[in-house]
């Protein structure tokens, strides 16, 4: 089983710092699809949430809502550009942005309630080790979202590429990954409109 993208975490950044500045144009239409999935997470006032890989900050809105006031959301990319780009969308007051790689998270254990990840696992240089971190700051009980705005075929049909056996978000590779890094898989929807896998962190 196989990540496609980049293998080190530079290359993922210089991926999209050249496609910052222009990302939020290329998907204008994308913000309803956030919220939806947003909302899967079943967030309540006052929850602590972390948007994992927040790009130009699509679900920060969302997320700042679902918890209200009280709650903490915060926002965590590898790229500045990226986050630069949110603040300059408005999204910054929704969230602390925090420049860092999502494997290696300056968070304690157990420090939030749930996190929210779009496109975030096809970019992860080692997806078993990337969970797990996100699982280590969960606290148990918590969820993950791993979210797309499209599904794994319109969006393997959008770059030209046909769906592979190894793809990771196939339920079949995901579902034995989530739960080596101590998630359960609790609901799994991949439908044109949109991809969802949703999990529980375990005690």
């Amino acid at each position: 089983m196989t990540d496609h993208h980049a293998d080190r975490p530079h290359e993922v950044r210089a991926f999209f710092a050249a496609r910052a500045a222009g990302w939020d144009v290329k998907f204008p239409d994308d913000g309803p699809a956030y919220a939806a999935g947003v909302a899967e997470l079943g967030l309540r006032e006052g929850d602590r949430v972390l948007d994992a890989g927040c790009g130009t900050g699509r679900a920060l809105p969302a997320l700042r809502s679902a918890v209200g006031p009280r709650g903490t959301v915060l926002g965590a990319d590898l790229t500045p550009e990226m986050l630069a780009a949110a603040v300059r969308a408005g999204r910054g007051g929704a969230a602390r942005l925090l420049l860092a790689d999502v494997t290696r998270l300056p968070l304690p254990d157990a420090a939030l309630d749930a996190v929210f990840a779009a496109g975030l696992l096809s970019h992860l240089p080692h997806s078993a080790g990337g969970l797990a971190e996100l699982a280590r700051v969960v606290r148990p009980g918590g969820r993950l979202a791993l979210f797309h705005p499209v599904g794994r075929a319109a969006l393997a049909a959008r770059k030209g590429r046909p769906l592979t056996p190894d793809d990771l978000r196939a339920e079949s590779n995901l579902r034995p990954l989530l739960t080596a890094a101590g998630w359960e898989l609790i609901r799994y929807e991949d439908e044109d409109a949109r991809y969802l896998a949703l999990a529980v962190r375990r005690g």
